[in-house]
């Protein structure tokens, strides 16, 4: 796995739907999701804590075929309760 240094968290941004339940497909949205969970955390952020967190200053990362994001824990907006 992979552990980020200092204050940032690893999260994984949840995936857009492109089809609702009823079979309507959506277009595709050009805006990354801005919610995701975190998959390593550190003393103010936890592990499968739900977060909407800014899209300026986070870098990018594809491990074992699945997308994840690096923000620093300043850029987490709020956990979600």
């Amino acid at each position: 796995m992979f552990k980020p240094l200092l204050n940032r968290v690893l999260i994984e941004p949840e995936s857009h739907d492109t089809q609702t339940t009823s079979g309507i497909i959506l277009p595709e949205n050009k805006e990354k999701p801005r919610i995701g969970t975190v998959v390593v955390g550190n003393e103010d952020v936890k592990a499968g804590d739900r977060v909407l967190f800014s899209l300026f200053g986070m870098d990018e990362l594809n491990l074992d075929g699945k997308h994840f994001v690096i923000v620093s824990d300043s850029a987490i907006l709020g956990i979600f309760v």
